[in-house]
């Protein structure tokens, strides 16, 4: 398979069948597929027999796009406004002085005092429970750091159905499974999280905010329920991501603190700019001293520049979190109430994105590009939950709303009580 000798979706011969040509025990090839379709090579369907899978794990969900040819608005990019992201001029100038007076030396903390106490105040503010805190290039280096800090190849993960096609690609990367948990308004539906949990999954990964790609947002309800879930299982590897922090107006319902492994992301890129990889990391002792471990023997840390001007940028009132969160809302409510009015079924609680439940994913997406609207294919997103489409609103102008609801409705179709989980 590395020497492309097996096609993408090629039929594997049987386990025995295979053993018998190569002289080996069938257990050996047995135990050969195992390690395959653990590392995300290969993918079994019972009696069906084993396929090299259709994309290796190793290539991401990224190639399920839709190019935006001229003339056509790309809303599918899951980009934040670059009119709502703050300059970086005077922060890099400030922390370039700051560095030039007391350059920082190979031996010296990982983390920059300030970033840590103000990082610390403002999870502390929000319910997340006391720990130390290290910082890691964006929410995905975060969670990967995780993950490998506790889990070996072949554990299976609960990740949110639709979510994150990042975490998708990532998880059979790392040579785990994924286990896809429904999701509604108001988060991953705790059922779910049982039957996963009970079924052997060793850790759960929620998005608290501004869930990528439906919008949903844990509430005080549904964090209660999640958390008698979780009491359950103790042991299991709680991670939490609050990418949405300071682009969303609803309060945070955090669930760590009820496992004995957890760990809560918190990033900059969408209020401040994707280029921006830094994500705050907190955890229970044992989880943060073993990603703070494995960091000194890579990158070593993240630049103490590059977090003395994200200081700046925090303490300067560079983003005004109130009219950011405002802004994404009411794009995103007036394309839902549009959409609405035309019986298309839209969802979008919170961040910059509005899911769409549709019949036909592959027709809708050509039948928008036809329009002159980009979206992104619901493919990117999902496992097993239903087909979609996404939506980012964050460039969307007033005037075009009502256009893209007309056209989203006639690629579309009304859809009455069609759900996304």
């Amino acid at each position: 398979m590395g020497s492309g000798g097996l096609e993408p979706g090629q039929l594997l011969p049987p386990m025995r069948e295979l053993a018998e040509e190569l002289g080996v025990n069938a257990n050996t090839v047995a135990a050969a597929y195992r390690t395959l379709r653990e590392r995300g090579v290969i993918e079994t369907a019972g009696r069906r027999g084993s396929r090299v899978r259709p994309k290796p794990a190793t290539t991401g969900r990224e190639y399920l796009r839709v190019e935006a040819p001229e003339g056509v608005r790309n809303m599918g990019e899951g980009n934040p406004d670059p009119a709502l992201l703050p300059a970086l001029a005077d922060a890099f100038a400030a922390a370039a002085r700051q560095s030039d007076r007391h350059p920082v030396q190979y031996g010296e903390d990982a983390v920059e005092p300030e970033l840590e106490r103000l990082a610390r105040a403002g999870l502390a503010a929000d319910g997340v429970p006391e720990g130390p805190v290290v910082v890691t290039s964006g929410s995905l280096d975060a969670i990967e750091r995780v993950l490998m800090a506790h889990l070996r190849p072949g554990d299976a993960i609960a990740i949110e159905d639709p979510g994150w096609g990042s975490l998708f690609d990532l998880v059979p990367a790392l040579g785990l499974r994924t286990v896809g948990v429904g999701v509604d308004d108001e988060g991953p539906l705790p059922a779910d999280v049982r039957r996963a949990l009970a079924a052997g999954a060793r850790a759960l990964i929620v998005t608290d905010r501004a869930q990528n790609p439906t919008g949903a947002a844990v509430t005080e309800p549904r964090a209660r329920a999640l958390r008698s879930v979780l009491r359950e299982y103790p042991r299991t590897l709680l991670i939490e991501d609050d990418h949405g922090h300071q682009i969303v107006d609803l309060p945070l319902h955090p669930l760590a603190g009820v496992t004995h492994s957890w760990a809560f992301v918190r990033s900059v890129a969408k209020a401040y700019g994707p280029d921006l990889r830094l994500a705050v990391l907190t955890g229970d002792p044992v989880t943060v001293d073993r990603v703070h471990g494995r960091q000194r023997l890579g990158p070593g840390w993240v630049s103490r520049l590059l977090q003395k001007a994200v200081v700046h940028l925090w303490t300067s009132g560079a983003v005004d979190v109130g009219a950011v969160a405002a802004a994404y809302g009411a794009r995103r409510d007036t394309l839902i109430d549009a959409l609405k009015a035309r019986g298309v079924e839209a969802y979008g609680r919170s961040g910059m994105n509005v899911w769409i439940p549709v019949p036909d994913e592959t027709g809708a997406v050509s039948r928008l590009l036809h329009s002159g609207w980009a979206v992104a294919p619901g493919a990117r997103f999902r496992m097993n939950a239903p087909p979609g489409i996404r939506i980012t609103v964050s460039t969307l102008r007033p005037e075009d709303t009502e256009p893209l609801a007309d056209a989203v409705a006639s690629a579309v179709g009304p859809a009455p009580a069609r759900r996304y989980v």
